[in-house]
């Protein structure tokens, strides 16, 4: 059976989507939406969505995305991307053990590090409307990115351009989907111009630009 993704665009399942694109790897894709996104989840008709009971049947937590590969369900987007890339291998995947610490330390270190705050910075930047924004928000996110920025910066100075390895790999694809969140904020990027010109590159490949465009097809 192929791979299944669940989840919609618009939701951490895009990280998925775009490493499977660059894998080569085919896919049967389920539309899932945030329950939240509904004005009421129980509503007859209503599309399939994160409370639904078949989806709960997959996953239990209630969370996009999760996966199922030929009977194999597995949730939590940056742990499917670790597991496609052993998976399925190539010069995307880590090639040695260390190569595969690396990849989980950067997988880890942007969820810990960065996403929080660099969700705030969309949200409070782009996606809220502007009653809902706080300046207070913005500026500690920023504040607390400031050092990971940086530290992300001479990494990518040391490395090539890339992550790890001296090449693209799915640890670019993890922090740069959670450090895309931060886009809104420019003056992290300007402060940062490695991090700026390898979240560039990154969006620049096909894999990413052909998740993106169906992306932007999704209903909002």
């Amino acid at each position: 059976m192929p791979l299944t993704i669940y989840g919609c665009y618009r939701s951490r399942a895009s990280r998925v989507i775009w490493l499977a694109n660059e894998l080569g790897v085919p896919f049967v894709h389920v539309p899932v939406i945030q329950a939240y996104r509904l004005a009421d989840p129980s509503a007859p008709g209503v599309p399939l969505h994160t409370r639904s009971a078949e989806f709960l049947a997959v996953n239990p937590n209630g969370h996009i995305p999760s996966i199922d590969d030929d009977g194999f369900k597995l949730h939590e987007s940056l742990a499917i991307n670790l597991y496609l890339a052993r998976k399925y291998g190539g010069p995307i995947s880590p090639q040695n053990a260390q190569e595969e610490g690396l990849a989980v330390m950067w997988s880890l270190w942007a969820a810990t590090e960065c996403e929080t705050h660099a969700l705030n910075l969309q949200q409070h930047l782009a996606a809220f409307p502007p009653e809902k924004r706080k300046p207070e928000v913005v500026e500690a996110a920023l504040a607390a990115l400031a050092a990971p920025f940086a530290v992300l910066d001479r990494t990518l100075a040391d490395g090539k351009g890339y992550v790890m390895g001296g090449r693209f790999t799915v640890a670019d694809i993890n922090v740069a989907e959670v450090i895309r969140y931060a886009k809104p904020a420019t003056q992290l990027f300007d402060a940062n111009p490695n991090v700026k010109a390898w979240l560039d590159a990154c969006h620049a490949r096909q894999g990413f630009k052909a998740m993106w465009q169906a992306r932007d097809a999704e209903a909002a």
